[in-house]
């Protein structure tokens, strides 16, 4: 595999990341880097946690003039909090490596003048926005795109949903002809490859994933039970786990603050994020999930999709996800870089042929657990059935 160096990037770059103990690229770094150099129009699906965020702005630092004072590169992200997540990462490279490239972040809920009044203060090279916000200002045309070189779809496949598919096309279309489109995915699914072959020059996939796109480095585990005893077996869970870092995935947005709410009840120093919850909340929930203050962050898919909080080592289903791809985002929540993670699903019976699926489609062993005495241990899981079935039946022959 090729140096940094010997990928095209200079050595104040180099230096910048090995601050940051960053010696040697990532396999997707060293797959893209160079045809992000050369121009090229690419779609990437690479494994959560793998670097695909420094893998597009290496060599966007790389490329951006810094005697230009208006926007160069332009990156789309679904969420708030991935929004704030890479323009951090490109604040962060910038203070490492000292090349003065500036980077604005733009979502919305936040007052717009505001927002105008910065982008003039700022001067950005970098723009990292939600689409709406970033449509609205560029219409407004008080964010101009007409030396933006290079356009970034970071998880291109939540970006192009049916209502975000025409807001960011008509982004890309406010841009140069000659500009570079680059898509990055941990979940290639039909709908973001038939996308970006439509809006770019001469698309070409490069898939950076082994025979299973899920961490090899996680843990898959299930917990059966009754739905009613899924909040139980959530505690005790996390009682036998201790994790230093967790995220509880629910998939209702409307659960996500009750289920918050009883894990503080019960001692566990929970915070949470949903779509309901103003930018300040969030913002103040992620700071002290970040900084510890708090070790459980209760969410939804949406708003949790590609958060990076390196010390993550637990993921809790306690909804099992509706899509293999909202499993394979959760469980990436964890392992980032070289770390183990375990992913904890509470199931029904509901869930047991998806899990045979997800074994068969991934590769991955997902083992049935039980708890017993604070340890998980290995269960007989035609035992653990007859013995859940004949407990149900119990209860209902007592409440008849």
């Amino acid at each position: 595999m090729k140096t940094f160096n010997e990928l095209g990037l200079n050595e104040k770059l180099v230096k910048g990341l090995s601050k940051k103990n960053i010696t040697k690229p990532t396999k997707v770094q060293s797959l893209t880097i160079e045809k992000i150099l050369d121009h090229k129009d690419i779609l990437v699906n690479s494994e959560t946690g793998s670097g695909k965020t420094l893998a597009y702005l290496l060599p966007m630092f790389e490329k951006i003039n810094t005697d230009k004072k208006d926007p160069q590169v332009l990156v789309l992200a679904p969420t708030h909090e991935l929004v704030m997540q890479i323009a951090n990462e490109a604040k962060s490279l910038a203070e490492n490596s000292g090349i003065p490239v500036n980077t604005f972040a733009i979502m919305g809920e936040i007052n717009i003048q505001k927002q105008i009044k910065n982008i003039k203060t700022v001067k950005p090279h970098i723009v990292v926005g939600t689409a709406g916000r970033v449509l609205d200002l560029i219409q407004q045309r008080k964010l101009k795109v007409h030396e933006v070189k290079t356009i970034v779809l970071d998880e291109v496949d939540s970006l192009v949903t049916r209502k975000g598919e025409a807001i960011v096309e008509k982004i890309i279309k406010t841009t140069l002809r000659d500009r570079q489109l680059l898509g990055f995915t941990a979940s290639l699914d039909e709908k973001s490859e038939s996308f970006c072959d439509y809006m770019m020059k001469d698309m070409e996939i490069i898939k950076a994933t082994d025979n299973s796109v899920i961490n090899p480095n996680i843990t898959h585990l299930y917990i059966y039970g009754d739905r009613r005893e899924k909040f139980t077996n959530l505690r005790k869970a996390l009682a036998s786990a201790k994790p230093k870092r967790s995220i509880v995935f629910v998939n209702d947005e409307v659960s996500i603050e009750v289920i918050n709410e009883k894990l503080n009840y019960h001692k566990y120093k929970s915070v949470c994020i949903s779509g309901k919850m103003s930018k300040e909340a969030r913002k103040n929930a992620m700071t002290a999930f970040r900084s510890g203050k708090a070790n459980i962050l209760v969410s939804s898919d949406l708003s949790a999709r590609g958060l990076d909080i390196p010390d993550v080592s637990h993921v809790f289903n306690l909804d099992f996800p509706l899509s293999k791809n909202e499993y394979l985002h959760r469980c990436g929540r964890s392992a980032r870089g070289n770390k183990k993670g375990t992913a904890i699903s509470i199931v029904t019976n509901q869930n047991l042929g998806t899990i045979r699926d997800y074994k068969r489609q991934f590769k991955i062993n997902m083992k049935a657990v039980e708890i017993k005495e604070g340890k998980f241990v290995d269960v007989d899981f035609t035992k653990l059935k007859k013995e859940a079935k004949a407990k149900r039946e119990f209860k209902n022959k007592i409440n008849s």
